[in-house]
């Protein structure tokens, strides 16, 4: 195995320049800066990391707790997060928690143990032990996605109610009057958000929503077919629908289908998101856009200024959404 002191002797220099060079930890010379470039080139020299990290206290590594890496929504917010620490050469942990309280601590651990740097936090229903240990680490600097605010961290995500509202305009100018919705779970800060923005556009069009034509169910596609049921089986199918999020569309336009009717001939439906997908369907899904991976994106570059820079982490971003017309209201 290549040593520092071989890539010294090659390079006819110190071993601590070398260091410096690697390191960017002092000036170097133009010219034996190259020349130690050169050397760990040829020689295909790989500096040790465990050892950078013990010397400077720093892993260049951050880690993220995710509710569900195969919702495609998350799945784009860990792709944004991880592109953002590839650009600033760190490393990414990512553990798959699945909102199981003892999952949660036992992966927090795990993640302290291997001495991140920073924490990315995307999960919602978070118990008390949990929040507990997190709120005891008020020196790692953390940002919490999809979720309420945290002590001691930065709330990344859209503004919900306005995007809730933007729903709601948008079927009410299409003549739509009346109107229901497939929310998502109760206590999920942007089910709750989407519900408070799409009652308030309601009413700014004269409309109030009716309970009879509300479902909530798990944001998911069996999430939103379920809900869907449920309307229908009350007898309660409105003319147009606002689906919490994309997924819970897709299941809705799979019960519309097994009653015979058609989207939106027979019930026009807006969904949340936009995911890659929302073009494909048919017919291609109206839908609310956030931006999932630059959410990510920002939840990286944010921690790493703070850790590189010390530029302080501020309580909340917040992303303005916005409508993408397709085919599914008429």
């Amino acid at each position: 195995m290549v040593s520092i002191k071989d890539v010294a002797k090659a390079a006819g220099v110190s071993v601590s320049t070398v260091s410096h060079v690697i390191n960017k930890t002092r000036f170097v010379a133009p010219d034996t800066r190259s020349a130690v470039e050169k050397a760990v080139d040829d020689l295909g020299y790989e500096p040790s990391y465990l050892a950078r990290a013990l010397k400077s206290n720093r892993t260049r590594t951050i880690g993220m707790l995710v509710t569900s890496s195969t919702n495609p929504f998350f799945a784009e917010i860990v792709s944004g997060v991880e592109e953002g620490c590839f650009q600033a050469g760190y490393s990414l942990i990512l553990c798959n928690a699945g909102d199981q309280p003892g999952r949660q601590r036992s992966y927090l651990k795990t993640l302290m143990q291997k001495r991140i740097d920073a924490l990315v936090v995307m999960t919602v229903n978070r118990d008390p032990d949990f929040q507990s240990e997190l709120d005891r680490l008020t020196n790692l600097p953390r940002a919490v996605l999809d979720s309420d605010p945290m002590p001691h961290a930065c709330a990344i995500g859209d503004d919900s109610i306005l995007g809730g509202r933007l729903a709601a305009e948008y079927l009410a100018g299409r003549g739509h009057r009346r109107i229901g919705c497939l929310s998502g779970p109760e206590r999920h800060t942007r089910s709750d958000d989407r519900l408070s923005g799409f009652r308030d556009g309601l009413a700014q069009a004269g409309l109030s929503l009716d309970p009879g034509l509300v479902a909530a169910g798990e944001l998911s596609a069996r999430g939103g077919y379920e809900a869907m049921r449920a309307l229908i089986e009350r007898g309660a199918l409105p003319d147009a629908l606002f689906a919490f999020n994309d997924l819970m569309a897709m299941g809705a336009y799979k019960a519309v289908a097994e009653e015979g009717l058609a989207v939106p001939g027979d019930i026009s439906i807006i969904g949340y998101d936009d995911l890659e997908i929302a073009s494909y369907l048919q017919p291609g899904l109206t839908t609310i856009r956030q931006p999932g991976f630059n959410l990510g994106l920002e939840a990286a570059e944010i921690l790493i200024r703070n850790l590189e820079s010390g530029i302080g982490l501020p309580d909340v971003i917040q992303k303005k959404p916005e409508l993408v017309v397709r085919e599914s209201v008429r």
